[in-house]
Order: structure tokens, then sequence, then C-alpha cells
């Protein structure tokens, strides 16, 4: 066996400071450590981002200078026996053993490790995938990694891999596939990700980044992007409409703001998208009634307000619809309901105040409709009338909403209500608002004078001009203090209050179908890298 101490030389560094951390974060339990606090992740994070120093790269040159004995068939394979052998030196458990028969220089007898005809020279074998899902491995990655540079797939979700995506991963051009979900990864969003140009899924869930997502993400050329799963907190960058992925899954993070109006332009591409529980709000942006071959639209336990938009009967593909645990209001009209391939609708725990006759007479015809926790009169299992008044009766006006509703016109050009993608006049619903609470006026207060002309001014009051505006009714007569304004009022209403959280638990779990069809697939046999 050769001397590997040039080669172990920079991962040798860090390791002894390293080892007692990651031995401490071994032992905590799965499930003990999803539930850590910010300032203890913050903590394991810093002694993490410390040790492993987040700046280090591979030098040009770097195999070089390294030396063996080994003779290799060629020079991607002796690459190869490098970063592997750096790699196993950062690994301190491998409790099934993965890695037991990393030794000499067959590399592609390596447990976990796939070769193929290189793509430059077919003549040339070299590594061209590596899998340890589920292996359980303990360790961190090492800038060595970057030597693999016809590498096309790289799947370690399922262990306990720490610290952060080495910097060197920007040399794997070929890299097609990268799932490092399920691991215990810190920092902010690896940035890395991004410069590699070749990369089509990326799985990042089930760690603990954090920060800010980059826009320079979205406009990458991906067909899967998940994200769920992590501490992510910043606004979603308008640069999603740019993504031509068909699945994105953001659930169970920080994510604040709106969903961007940019959403519309994956109209395309996209077939699943997942918002689910993150701090998102405002109103629903119409937009995403232009996205006919989305299957899944989950917008679950987050913060919109609003109606949904006439326009949501553009998701003439949709199976999974669920925007339940928000303060949606309005009325679940017939359009919504009826929509063709509709299996699954869920919009429990809301303040709609009504829906169509259809929405009730689908349920039980192979459609799960959810309709509880609102404020739809003579339905089970509905909210109270003093927690629906102050939502219902005060409705969001999404259309002039800067955050979800279309771009006011110029005043030249009003805009009819009938084109009002938000408008929900009361010829298209079956029910009306609930009636605000009966107050009967004192019987000094007379009624204010809305369609007869005003009453004649007193003596001391010179009258009024012809076109101009009655005065104030706070000058003639003065109200009584204990009288209620009219519940219905011209001028904008005031902000809504809000209500309670609902009452179910909010940390939820996505359904096992969410990407079913990119569940971590086994390796491909790697001809042509197809």
């Amino acid at each position: 066996m050769p001397s590997l101490a040039s080669l172990q030389t920079t991962t040798m560094k860090t390791l002894p400071f390293l080892l007692p951390l990651l031995l401490i974060v071994s032992l905590i339990p799965s499930s003990f450590s999803r539930a850590l606090s910010d300032s203890e992740f913050a903590f394991i994070a810093r002694r993490q981002l410390l040790h492993l120093h987040q700046n280090d790269d591979l030098t040009d040159g770097y195999e070089s200078n390294v030396k063996l004995n080994f003779t290799f068939e060629n020079s991607g394979i002796r690459r190869a026996y490098i970063a592997f052998q750096a790699w196993k030196s950062a690994m301190y458990s491998d409790p099934f053993k993965t890695t037991q028969n990393w030794e000499g220089p067959k590399v592609c007898d390596y447990g976990g490790v796939f070769c193929a005809p290189s793509l430059k020279d077919p003549k040339l074998t070299v590594v061209a995938g590596i899998d340890l899902n589920h292996a359980d491995i303990a360790g961190y990655l090492p800038v060595e990694l970057g030597l693999l540079t016809d590498l096309a797939l790289f799947h370690i979700n399922s262990n306990r891999f720490c610290g952060i995506i080495p910097k060197s991963f920007s040399k794997l051009t070929l890299l097609h596939e990268l799932d490092v979900s399920n691991n215990r990864f810190v920092g902010p969003f690896p940035k890395v990700v991004v410069s590699i140009p070749s990369l089509k899924y990326l799985d990042l869930r089930f760690n603990n980044f954090e920060g800010e997502l980059p826009s320079e993400l979205f406009q990458k050329n991906l067909d899967a992007l998940f994200l769920n799963n992590n501490r992510f907190a910043s606004y979603i960058p308008e640069t999603l409409g740019s993504s031509p992925a068909s699945v994105i899954v953001v659930a169970n993070n920080k994510l604040s703001g709106c969903i961007p109006n940019s959403i519309g332009k994956m109209y395309n591409t996209l077939n699943e998208i997942v918002f689910q529980n993150n701090n998102l709000a405002g109103c629903l942006p119409m937009e995403i009634g232009m996205l006919g071959n989305v299957t899944v639209l989950d917008i679950a336990s987050n913060n919109f307000n609003g109606v949904l938009a006439k326009t949501f009967k553009g998701l003439g593909k949709i199976e999974e619809l669920d925007v339940s645990n928000n303060m949606l209001a309005g009325f679940m009209s017939d359009d919504v309901c009826r929509l063709p391939g509709l299996k699954n609708f869920t919009f429990s725990y809301n303040y709609f105040n009504g829906e169509a006759e259809s929405c009730l007479a689908l349920k039980g015809k192979d459609i799960v409709i959810d309709d509880i926790g609102n404020c739809i009169p003579d339905r089970p299992k509905q909210k109270s009338p003093s927690e629906c008044q102050p939502v219902v009766n005060r409705p969001v006006e999404c259309s002039k909403s800067k955050c979800g509703g279309p771009k006011p016109n110029p005043p030249s050009t009003p805009k009819p209500i009938d084109d009002d993608p938000y408008d929900q006049s009361p010829v298209n619903r079956q029910r009306p608002p609930l009636p605000p609470p009966v107050v009967k006026p004192p019987v000094h207060s007379p009624p204010p004078p809305v369609y007869s002309p005003p009453p004649p001014p007193p003596v001391y009051s010179p009258p009024p001009p012809v076109l101009s505006p009655p005065p104030p009714i706070v000058r003639s007569p003065p109200p009584p203090v204990p009288s209620p304004p009219p519940p219905l009022v011209h001028s904008p209403p005031p902000p809504v209050p809000s209500p309670p959280p609902p009452t179910p638990e909010r940390k939820v779990n996505l359904p096992p179908t969410i990407g079913f069809k990119y569940s971590s697939p086994p390796p491909p046999m790697f001809p042509g890298y197809s």
C-alpha cells in the first residue's frame, strides 16, 4: 500500500478539529436534530464552516503533486483514485461498510462507483457515477472531489455528511444529477451548483441550508429543483418565471413575500410546484391561471389573502390543488370545482363564505373536496361568525394590490369591472356575504341622506352650490357617539385584521406523491451518459 501522506495533507489538517463535532452531531437522534433551535443550529453551523474552510478550492495541477506508486489505466482513473482516497479519509463512520473495498488502483470496482467510456474518447474508461444513497456514512466532502471531471451523476442522499458543497464542484462540467438530500449540510445556498453547466436535476432537500435564494438559480436550465425542508429565508426571486423546470418544491422553509407574477411564463414546462408551509403572503397572482400543464399546485399553510382569480379556470390539467390554511376569502366558483382533471381539492381553514353547488355535488364522485374551517353557511365544521365577520365583510381588493394583482390601468383608460380577474360581484355568486351585526340606530339620529337631496342647512350656513356635495355628515347634525358607521362604505376598506392562526398544526409533511418520479432514481448504466 503506498504512502498517502502527501494526498491527505489537506484533509487531515481539518480532521482533528472536525471529528469531535461530527461525533456529537452523529449521536443526536434524527428526530431531535430536526428540532434544534435556531441558536443551537447557528452554533453548529459556525463550527462546521470554521473548520471546513469555505474558500478552499483545488489549485491548478493539484494531482501532479501527489506521488503514487500505482500504475493506472489512464489519467482520469488516477485522478479518481486521488479523490476517493481523500474522501475516504474524510469519512469517520461507515456502518454498512460501503467503502470498505476503496483500496487499490481499480476504482471502477469500488462500492457505489460506476464507470463508462469517456465522452471525449470512448476507448478510455472513466468514473461516470457515484451512488452512495442510504449508506448512513458520516463525514464531509473534500475539495479533491473536483478531480472527478467525468462525473455525470452524484447521489449521496440519506447519509450524515455535513459542512458545505466544495467550490471545486464547479469543475464537474459534465455533472447532470446532484442529489445531496437528507444530510446535514449547512451554510448559505451553495452557489457553486449554479456554475455547473450541465446540471439538470438538483436536490438539496432535508438539510440545513439557509439565507437567500439566488436569482441565477431560476435562470439555470434545470428540469427538477427540490429545496424543501431547509432554512431558506428570503423573497422568491422574480426570475422564478425564467425557470424551465417541470418540478419545483420549496416547501417547509421560511420564505416570505409574494409569488412573483412571472410564474405565468412557465406555462409550457411546469408540471408540479409546491410552496407549502412558508411565510408567503399577499394575493395569488392571476398569472397562475396560465399554467395549463400543471398537475400539482400546493400553496397550503401560508398567509395568502384575497380571492381566487377567475383565471384559475385555466388550470386545465390540475389534479392536486391545495390552498388550505391561508386567509383566502370570497366565493368558491363552479369554474374551479369543475376543472376536468381535478382529483383532490382542499380549501379548508380559510374564510370562503360560499361555494358553488357543483363543489358539493362532486363530493364522493372520484374527487376529494375539503371545505371545513371556512365561513360557508349551512356547511359543517365552519368558523364562528365572530371569526368570519372581520375578514368576510372587509375583502382585500387584489386588483389594487401591489402583491399578486395586475398593474392598474392609466386613469384615461379605466378598467371595466367585468374584466377584473378578481371580481366576485353578486351576479357571480350563489350565496351573499355574511350580514353585519344588526344595530338599531338611535331614534334621535336620522339616516344619512344618500340618495335624497340634503336637508336645508341651518340659517347661519349659506346654501351649498348645486353641483357641490352636501356638507359633511359630522356638521349637520352631529351623530351620537355610540352610533357605528354604515357597514358598507365607498372608501377603501381598512386593513384586514390578522385572525388567529388556523387550528391545525402548521408543521406539515409533503405527500409522498410530490415529485414521485424524481425520488432518487437508481444510477443509470451510463451508455453515452444517457
